[in-house]
């Protein structure tokens, strides 16, 4: 069903009510009170994602990383409880599932990415029992904390899909926190890590230095690997091997495999006159305008910049979109840039993380002049105990010090302990 006539107009009309969606919405409304706006989510709880990797190893409870939606929508801010499944440039429009559609005279498009479950052959129906768990969902990042409280010993495998994914960081995060648990027990662990990628990070600056981690874990980095199917009665896993220009099958014993999965943008977008032929909303990379409407902006997962996909990013850009905006509501050009900034704090054990920090073209930005490689305790304390309260934070337009700068360092890797 198209529908023809809106049943409601707004003057910024917000697609994705998560951490890029609400924080924009809080910021626009407080340079500018008297704009309508309206946030489109289906959602009935905001997560705090970045927490579950800390869940998974037993360091967050899983209970605290989520509020309900209707808390976390700023107050004048409309919320359409709805799922997208059209956008119309054209007319200014968005249609919902449902059968109704929201009209705009700015569009922002923040849905974040979906996780793509469904194609590793068997994965939905064994994951959360058989050994097979996942940080990437609220209901099983628990049961990750489990197999590794449970775990007796043998083979322990850990995969990471195909780029883009959200925080790209994550799927070894969980690999090193497990590892520590398993040295502190003195257990005789085989760890292994799958990626289809050649290395352990897509910046070398961290790359070199997680090397270090990975060596004095003991731990199997098998590149070139990517997870096709996973038998968890059986407790096998099955990889698609690229090497030299040709791919094979390879099958794997576990007895614990962490999980995750393929993802990309959401569908309703994909198939949207706003995507690219990658599928992701195109817009430029330091404006975040799109690159033919200009009522339209876009941050958040869902887009073609190429920068890491975190909370950190989403911090950094929703100041430039709010700005930006408002520039374009004036009838004035945009002037704010986002530099590519992300961040990843890297768990490289239960109580240090190497944070890094970095921007467009793997420029390293430490908001801290100390070496970003060596893991230290502080950023434990940073990771586990600030950075959630900013995050809430944040969605109601209180963004915190932003202290990130280019800064050299010794190409050498310092000598530290994980």
């Amino acid at each position: 069903m198209t529908p023809t006539t809106p049943a409601q107009r707004f003057d910024v009309l917000i697609v994705g009510a998560g951490a890029a969606g609400t924080t924009v919405a809080s910021l626009l409304k407080r340079r500018r009170s008297a704009l309508n706006i309206g946030v489109v989510d289906p959602a009935e709880f905001h997560c705090y994602q970045p927490a579950w990797t800390l869940v998974g190893a037993g360091a967050f409870e899983v209970e605290n990383t989520r509020r309900p939606m209707k808390a976390c929508i700023p107050n004048g801010v409309t919320w359409i409880k709805g799922r997208v499944t059209a956008f119309d440039p054209a007319a200014n429009r968005v249609d919902l599932e449902d059968g109704q559609s929201l009209a705009y005279g700015h569009l922002v498009v923040a849905a974040g990415l979906q996780l793509d479950w469904h194609k590793i052959d068997g994965l939905e129906a064994t994951l959360g029992k058989n050994g097979v768990s996942s940080n990437y969902r609220y209901d099983t990042a628990p049961y990750t904390w489990q197999c590794i409280r449970e775990f007796k010993g043998g083979e322990a495998l850990f995969t990471q899909p195909a780029m883009p994914i959200k925080c790209a960081g994550a799927p070894q995060k969980i690999l090193y926190m497990a590892a520590d648990r398993f040295r502190r027990r003195s257990l005789k662990a085989e760890m292994s890590f799958f990626t289809p990628t050649p290395s352990m990070f897509g910046v070398p600056f961290y790359s070199k230095a997680l090397d270090t981690v990975v060596a004095n874990y003991g731990i199997t980095a098998r590149f070139g690997h990517n997870l096709v199917a996973v038998d968890g009665p059986g407790r096998r896993a099955t990889f698609d091997v690229t090497a030299n220009g040709q791919t094979t099958r390879a099958e794997f014993a576990f007895d614990f495999l962490h999980v995750v999965p393929p993802q990309s943008a959401p569908d309703f977008i994909k198939s949207s006159p706003l995507a690219d032929k990658s599928g992701w909303v195109a817009v430029d990379k330091h404006s975040l305008r799109h690159v033919q409407h200009p009522n339209v902006f876009a941050l958040g997962d869902c887009t073609t910049t190429p920068n890491s996909k975190t909370a950190a990013a989403v911090r950094a850009q929703s100041p430039v979109v709010a700005e930006n905006l408002l520039s374009v509501i004036d009838g004035k050009a945009p002037t704010a840039s986002y530099d590519g900034y992300a961040s990843c704090p890297l768990t490289t054990s239960v109580g240090k993380i190497m944070l890094a920090e970095f921007a467009y073209d793997g420029v390293v930005t430490p908001s801290f002049p100390v070496d970003p490689r060596v893991p230290r305790r502080a950023y434990w304390w940073l990771k586990r105990s600030y950075l959630p309260s900013l995050y809430w934070g944040m969605l109601n337009g209180s963004l915190g010090p932003d202290w990130h700068a280019k800064r050299a360092y010794p190409e050498s890797v310092p000598m530290f302990s994980p």
